[in-house]
């Protein structure tokens, strides 16, 4: 042990010096050992094998130099032969040589010019310097690789290769003789290859590449044949040296041809060996090539599903967006490619698609189109895999659009796979903006950090909340966030068409105030006066702006907002002002004073006329004047104060600057006691009051708080349920309650946090109190709590649980005393096995309460947007067929929207939440489109931002005669902006073409040919036995009906001498009008029926109070000379009224006295003309 001990030796002074510097002073005698690991076995083997087999780099570099010597070898092969000539004698070497001219001639093979060749005997040493080195590298491998088994390692086709032609040279060095013997070193070419692959291998390890397959089997592929053609080149030419004579060219050339299969016979082999070598040449390519073809068309395969890479170098000076979705549909690539191409400045970006999924038959037919193939990739790939973001590289992107899958059963998962790759981007890529869609609103906080985020619920609850006050919302803001030219339905034989489709190209812009022709001039002026004065005289509707120091965005601010400079200005417009032609036109004079009081807005010809004189999509623009009046000096005047008998009231000038006096209607700012005291019914008894405030209780993080109207207590949860009594209450049914407002109901699945989003906006503290409706949830499941905890401080909120597939829910829950019906998509419908059969069974139940409830307006929410034909349908109605016909025209000349003309959609009676991806899509160029909309549907309440409301145009405000007057009329009055109308027509619709106007007048529409009610009832689930007689579709179980109809079929026919061919037609239309109201008599008998058996009165139903031959349509900023027409809906953005909530009381009742109208609670939330 001692003698062990002693033979440590002692460590180095260094280790001493610091054991002192650490100050450990115990262990300063003690002897320590240093020991070092090794990762590999320190051996020589070990070392050399890293050296020239496991070290990338190293291994490399062996390799490079072996590839370098297998092509030099074949270079001297080829100097070789150049050198050689056979004329001079061929032998051995210092051996007599035999001329090659005297064996021309002779049939035998000479094979003395085979087997010698004349070889310099500096080209020799070269060779055989060659040869030594490639020997001696290759029995050092073989030692190296050696595993147990030496005949692997001798009978592989390399090793024999470098035995060929390395050992014969190295013979010839103890044997001069043999220096001319012929050695086939153009088979070092093969050798070469094989280097060439390793050398690849390596190179690709040493660069960490992993996506090099299909790069090494195109170069493999690429190397067989050169080696195939070498081989065969110098083959045949030393072969032909015992025949005919053939220089390397024309064997090049002879090869060719042959692995062509062109062969045209001009160069052939002449002796039996060389046809030998071409026989083995193509069986060999016959056996090598197809392998490698087909190993490279696998690839190529596989490369096309998975989408191979996005190029670094396009990446660096090309600029491109990426797209992550779980599955791609036709219908999405579709709306984001033509959103996204509409815009001029992205014309020359590419899109990357990343999706883990494999590309649908669909979509890559569409994307081998030469428009898009040369501007979209797609890659087969997931966005949390680093490899696959750097595939798609995202850290050079300009931008990443995340959207979920929408089609999922479970929403909530689809969510959480949005997350995850939000999170991942944000991870690889920091820089990179982000564009996420989230579908439920319990989940957008996860994203905040996202730069714009789009809550698919959010969005889509308070777009349908909005419907219900301010009819076609939905239709408004779809027109709005869709880029369009406004040249759809130009063509059109239908005026409303026309102007519908003009209207629609209208968009949101926005402009530097001091960059602007439109604003400029208004610098220093308030808003209201800017916004009256740019429609009057450019046409365009400034909704909003956004102070420099302040990044909010403010919709319509109010007359106190004094223009500056530095103002971003919002404004719709068909086309941003940069896309503007101006015209400048003199003002006509005035033939009569008496024009004066008439206002500016007197004719068609000093109105702006908005044309599009490009496809470029610039506008030009007539200007009436090129100055802006001041408002001193206007030629309207006030009202007289009790009217002025026949006299024409004229419209108040829109001051420059605010008049304390008269600056916010009185309606939102007076007391509220007065409104909040008065009687419900004719009993006395109090209304419960209630009051403004923030909800209490919501049900998601990150909802935007609102103020509302709510109750003093919340409710108990027992008194929120319709259908049943309480110990509070004992109503069972909607009557009940005594409502005196029309009732708005919500079909629903199930209870989710998006549907507080509808509640919301319908309880804001703008609207009044009086104009409340009931809201009534129809769930197919029960609530959980905390919804109810979080809906039990609004005021008049009701759930009961029901379908809309069952005709007693719908009348327990109050469907007679409704105005509207909202119909949600229900997420267990929304995948199916046919995709665009995710709408059947909400369409077919929506089709019946149309038959049931003529009058009930009904606003449905479909999956797919193509489906909303089936909405209302009618088969054998011309005027539907004959939008049909225009829809699919307009989609041939490429509209986004090419759905707008149907009925429903214009109406507004239908909406599908994916039209709003483009408002996603939009944001990457317009980066505010997010929160006008936001702002525009009251999610978002921004201090001193208006709102959306709506008025109704009356027959006491028809003297206004034109928009532009409106305009001005509200912009004076009451400081609000209309952005648009909402206009109903009367319509005929025919089922075939009339030839009498009597004939036509008599039509009902939006109705089907008469159909068995023995199917619908059997739908509905009611047991129909004990009213069969009284509801039945058969005309002969009706007699009193029969034999009228019969009588005057009969007395027609008398008549049908005089006018038979006028009539016919006529007849026929009468038969069929008669025909289906028998049909709405039964229908209104089965309602009735089960109104009785529920215990419910029937007084409140009229199945003959419909409005089917009506059609409605959105108007964007009309031209200000398009004349109002009764029962127009005025889209208007009401300044916030608690903007300036701080003035005393006696500017409010100043206020009150100025306004036209009067002021009274009945009519307190109405603009007053």
């Amino acid at each position: 042990m001692t003698e062990l001990e002693s033979e440590v030796l002692p460590l180095p002074p260094r280790y001493r010096f610091r054991d002192l510097l650490l100050g450990d002073q115990s262990f300063q005698s003690d002897d320590r050992v240093q020991v070092e690991f090794y990762v590999n076995e320190n051996t020589f083997k070990e070392r050399l094998k890293l050296f020239f087999i496991k070290n990338q780099r190293s291994s490399l570099r062996i390799r490079l130099f072996n590839f370098s010597l297998k092509l030099l070898t074949c270079l001297l092969y080829i100097v070789r032969v150049l050198l050689d000539s056979p004329e001079e004698g061929i032998g051995c070497w210092e051996c007599e040589k035999q001329n090659y001219t005297v064996f021309n001639q002779s049939t035998k093979i000479n094979w003395s010019h085979i087997f010698w060749v004349d070889r310099k005997t500096p080209l020799w040493a070269v060779q055989v310097s060659i040869a030594l080195i490639s020997f001696l590298e290759t029995m050092l491998l073989i030692y190296l690789s050696y595993k147990g088994n030496i005949w692997e390692q001798i009978f592989r086709i390399s090793f024999i290769l470098e035995m060929i032609n390395t050992v014969p040279f190295i013979i010839t060095i103890f044997w001069p003789p043999l220096r001319n013997l012929f050695i086939p070193v153009f088979l070092n070419c093969w050798l070469a290859k094989y280097a060439l692959e390793n050398m690849i291998n390596d190179l690709h390890r040493a660069i960490q590449r992993t996506q090099s397959a299909m790069f090494n089997q195109v170069l493999i592929l690429i190397c067989t044949l050169l080696c195939l053609l070498f081989t065969g080149t110098c083959g045949i030419q030393h072969l032909e040296r015992a025949g005919e004579k053939l220089s390397l060219f024309k064997s090049f050339y002879f090869c060719i041809v042959t692995f062509s299969t062109v062969g045209y016979g001009d160069v052939t082999p002449k002796i039996w060996p060389s046809q030998l070598l071409v026989v083995i040449m193509i069986c060999v390519a016959l056996v090598v090539l197809p392998l490698q073809f087909e190993e490279l068309v696998y690839l190529w395969m596989e490369r096309q599903k998975s989408g191979g890479n996005y190029s670094r170098h396009r990446a660096q000076t090309e600029k491109h967006v990426v797209l992550c979705v779980s599955s791609l549909k036709i219908d999405l690539l579709m709306d984001f490619l033509n959103e996204f191409y509409a815009h001029p400045r992205l014309q020359d970006y590419y899109v990357v698609i990343l999706c883990p999924t494999e590309m649908d038959i669909q979509v890559r037919r569409v994307l081998q189109i030469p428009l898009w193939s040369q501007r979209v990739i797609y890659l087969q790939g997931s966005a949390l895999k680093d490899q696959d973001l750097m595939r798609a590289k995202m850290d050079n992107g300009e931008a990443c659009f995340i959207l979920s899958s929408r089609n999922e059963v479970d929403r909530t998962a689809a969510d959480h796979q949005t997350i995850l790759r939000a999170w991942a981007v944000k991870d690889f890529a920091p820089n990179c903006p982000l564009y996420v869609q989230i579908l439920k609103p319990e989940n957008k906080f996860h994203v905040k950090f996202a730069d714009h985020v789009v809550c698919e619920e959010e969005c889509k609850y308070a777009m349908l909340a909005l419907n219900c006050v301010c009819p076609a919302t939905s239709t408004l803001i779809t027109l709005l966030v869709h880029t369009s030219r406004g040249q759809e339905g130009q063509e059109s034989p239908e005026q409303w068409q026309r102007m519908y489709g003009r209207c629609s190209g209208n968009e949101v812009y926005h402009i530097r105030m001091g960059d602007s022709k439109f604003f400029m001039e208004y610098e220093g002026k308030s808003f209201t006066y800017a916004a009256f004065h740019a429609h009057k005289k450019y046409g365009v509707c400034l909704i909003g702006i956004r102070r420099e120091e302040n990044k909010s965005i403010l919709l319509n601010p109010g007359p106190r907002h004094i223009m500056a400079a530095s103002d971003t200005c919002f404004y719709i417009n068909i086309t941003k002002e940069e896309n503007s032609a101006f015209i400048f036109k003199q003002e006509e004079k005035q033939k009569k004073k008496g024009f004066a009081g008439r206002g500016t807005y007197d004719g068609p010809s000093r109105l702006p006329v908005h044309s599009i004189i490009a496809s470029m999509g610039t506008v030009a623009m007539d200007l009436q004047n090129t100055e802006c009046r001041p408002a001193n000096s206007s030629k309207l005047a006030l009202p007289a104060e009790n009217g002025s008998g026949n006299r024409r009231p004229s419209i108040a000038p829109v001051l420059e600057l605010a008049d304390t006096s008269s600056l916010l209607p009185c309606d939102l700012l007076s007391d509220q006691s007065e409104d909040e005291m008065t009687q419900s019914d004719e009993e006395g008894s109090a209304v419960v009051e209630y009051v403004k405030g923030y909800p209490p209780n919501s049900p998601y993080i990150g909802s935007s708080p609102t103020l509302c109207h709510l109750l003093p207590e919340k409710a108990p949860f027992c008194c929120l349920r319709l259908d049943k009594g309480c110990k509070h209450n004992s109503f069972e049914d909607a009557k009940a309650y005594g409502f005196k407002n029309k009732l708005i109901i919500v079909s629903a699945e199930t209870a989710g946090n998006g549907l507080y989003n509808f509640i919301v906006p319908l309880r804001a503290y703008y609207r009044s109190r009086k104009e409340l409706n009931p809201i009534v949830l129809l769930l197919d499941n029960k609530p959980e709590h905390h919804f109810l905890e979080a809906i039990c401080c609004f005021p008049m909120v009701y759930y009961m649980e029901g379908t809309i597939d069952n005709l007693d829910s719908l009348l327990q829950c109050g469907i007679i005393y409704a105005d509207n019906l909202v119909v949600v998509d229900k997420e267990s419908t929304m995948s199916a096995e046919e995709d665009y059969m995710a709408d059947a069974k909400t369409i077919v139940n929506v089709q019946t309460m149309f038959r049931l409830f003529p009058s009930l307006s009904i606003i449905t929410e479909l999956t797919h947007p193509s489906n909303m034909r089936f909405m209302q349908f009618r088969a054998k109605d011309s005027y539907s067929l004959a939008l049909s016909k225009l829809e699919k025209k307009e989609r041939e000349n490429g509209s986004n929207l090419a759905f707008m003309f149907r009925l429903p959609f214009a109406a507004g009676r239908v909406f599908s939440i994916s039209m709003l991806d483009t408002l996603l899509y939009q944001s990457f160029v317009k980066d505010y489109m997010i929160t006008i909309t936001r702002l525009l549907l009251g999610l978002d309440t921004t201090p001193g931002s208006g709102y959306l409301c709506a008025m109704k145009i009356t027959e006491d405000d028809l003297w206004i005669r034109t928009y532009g007057r409106l305009f001005q009329k509200l912009c004076s009055s009451s400081a609000e902006i209309p952005i648009g109308i909402y206009r109903t027509e009367s319509h005929m619709f025919a089922t075939s073409e009339p030839h009498d106007i009597r004939a036509q007048s008599q039509i009902s529409i939006n109705v089907e040919d008469c159909e068995d009610t023995k199917d619908i009832k059997e739908h509905w689930g009611i047991k129909t036995s004990h009213h069969r007689n009284s509801c039945s579709s058969d005309q002969s179980e009706h007699p009193l009906l029969r034999r009228k109809s019969m009588q005057w079929a009969r007395r027609l026919s008398r008549k049908g001498n005089k006018h038979s061919g006028k009539t016919a037609e006529w007849i026929s239309q009468q038969r069929l009008s008669l025909y289906r109201r028998s049909e709405r008599q039964e229908l209104s008998e089965l309602v009735k029926n089960r109104m009785k058996h529920l215990g419910l009165p029937t007084t409140g139903y009229d199945e003959m109070n419909d409005h089917q031959n009506t059609l409605s349509y959105v108007l964007i900023n009309p031209p200000p000379d398009t004349r109002l027409e009764l029962n127009d809906i005025v889209y208007l953005i009401r300044s916030d009224p608690l903007a300036h909530v701080a003035n005393d009381g006696h500017s409010r009742k100043s206020s009150c006295s100025n306004k036209l109208g009067p002021c009274n609670p009945e009519t307190r939330d109405e603009t007053q003309l």
